[in-house]
């Protein structure tokens, strides 16, 4: 037998291993449609509860929108349920190339490009702009997806400290005999909610003659006075040379991602990024239904700026609860526990309190840097948010770590 008991008892151990480490990720089953109430079963096998969803990524709460769904119903009776083909031989209808020029338009590029996910255009773009003499220099902290698609790049690999310019300019002089150079970030860093600084960046950029390329998958659609990204919060608008990005998150949740940004970068991807090339076609009804919530999010920032004052009342009330939380704007708000264990314990409390949030530790974030990792949404009402505020300080004053800094909450628990 090719699978040999060896191989077994190894991969066992692996999974007990994480087990036991109380790292171990288990899934629960939503039984209804993706919004700030949702109803869970956990564990798998037991009766169902409603509960409050504070760890999706459906930022501007348009996941369960009827707009949105009524698109998707339209598209689907129109253009039918998939593709069946790649775009460049029968896959491309007219509504991805409205998609595409809709998305452009409102990221402020020159041409934007469809992926199957941002992490297949992540995957796409790097090996179609670079070669053995070029080089990459990448935040330290960049997603896993810009990792691997670097990966598949055959250009040199640099990195700087997370959002140092200085270490950043380092690289640059370093790289200088390279043929082209790449300053590579994330716009928002999933897990601390932290903002590049995109307007030193594209300075340095332009000082030393080397493209910028940004994902920013947790901030198109609500970042900025008028929700088009961290280019805008930044003040860099227009000039970001390369912009990778999701419809998975504020944009819907469904699936889909994009490259936009120069335009010969975007038609060198349709003729050489292998993800585009041999993936099948984002289906018409995500098509149809994303081409509507551009139209809404571009005709009012309502649902940007209630996520925005969501964010910054609930960060206020959790700090003045004794949270240890990263300071920051973005509705990703990190509660900080550091022991794997305890966010995995505190997690399951909350779920108990009604509050679904999810604890994350390492791989995921570096050892000793675990937390719970609350995400906010428009989608929130204000009860909502006092509902989680509330709970959170029952379950912190139980585990005795409000008003504790990092030091005295690893005193207790250890990394």
């Amino acid at each position: 037998m090719a699978y040999s008991n060896k191989a077994k008892e190894f991969f066992d151990g692996e999974i007990k291993g994480i087990q036991e480490a109380g790292t171990f990720k288990e899934e629960r089953f939503i039984e209804s449609p993706q919004a700030a109430n949702i109803t869970v079963e956990y564990p798998v096998g037991t009766d169902t509860k409603e509960v409050l969803n504070f760890c999706a990524n459906n930022y501007l709460g348009l996941s369960n929108h009827p707009d949105v769904i009524k698109a998707a119903h339209d598209g689907l009776e129109s253009r039918g349920y998939g593709m069946s083909s790649v775009r460049f031989i029968c896959g491309t209808q007219d509504i991805h190339d409205e998609l595409e020029r809709k998305l452009t338009e409102f990221l402020g590029t020159e041409a934007t490009v469809l992926f199957a996910s941002c992490m297949d255009a992540n995957a796409g773009v790097f090996d179609v702009v670079l070669d053995k003499e070029d080089a990459m220099i990448a935040d330290r902290l960049v997603h896993a997806s810009i990792v691997d698609g670097m990966r598949l790049c055959k250009a040199q690999l640099y990195n700087y400290k997370h959002m140092n310019m200085d270490h950043l300019e380092e690289k640059l002089k370093e790289t200088q005999d390279c043929r082209f150079r790449m300053i590579i970030t994330d716009g928002v860093f999933s897990m601390d909610g932290d903002i590049a600084p995109l307007d030193k960046i594209v300075e340095l950029g332009g000082k030393y003659d080397a493209m910028v390329m940004v994902d920013d998958s947790h901030s198109t659609g609500f970042m900025g006075k008028t929700g088009r990204g961290t280019h805008e919060h930044c003040g860099v608008f227009g000039k970001i040379d390369i912009i990778t990005t999701t419809l998975g998150k504020a944009l819907g949740g469904a699936s889909g991602g994009c490259v936009s940004g120069r335009k010969e970068i975007v038609d060198l991807c349709r003729q050489r990024a292998r993800p585009y090339l041999f993936s099948n076609t984002v289906p018409p009804v995500i098509i149809t239904a994303a081409n509507k919530v551009i139209d809404l999010i571009s005709k009012t920032t309502d649902r940007r700026d209630k996520l925005e004052n969501n964010t910054e009342y609930f960060r206020t009330k959790m700090t003045e609860a004794g949270f240890d939380i990263r300071e920051g704007v973005h509705p990703i708000v990190p509660i900080m526990l550091y022991n794997a264990k305890l966010a995995q314990d505190m997690a399951r409390d909350l779920y108990n309190e009604g509050i679904y949030v999810i604890g994350f530790s390492f791989p995921v974030v570096a050892k000793g840097q675990a937390r719970i990792r609350v995400q906010i949404s428009a989608g929130h009402e204000k009860e909502h948010l006092d509902k989680a505020i509330a709970a959170f300080t029952k379950v912190g004053g139980n585990y005795n770590i409000l008003g504790k800094g990092k030091k005295e909450i690893i005193e207790m628990y250890g990394y």
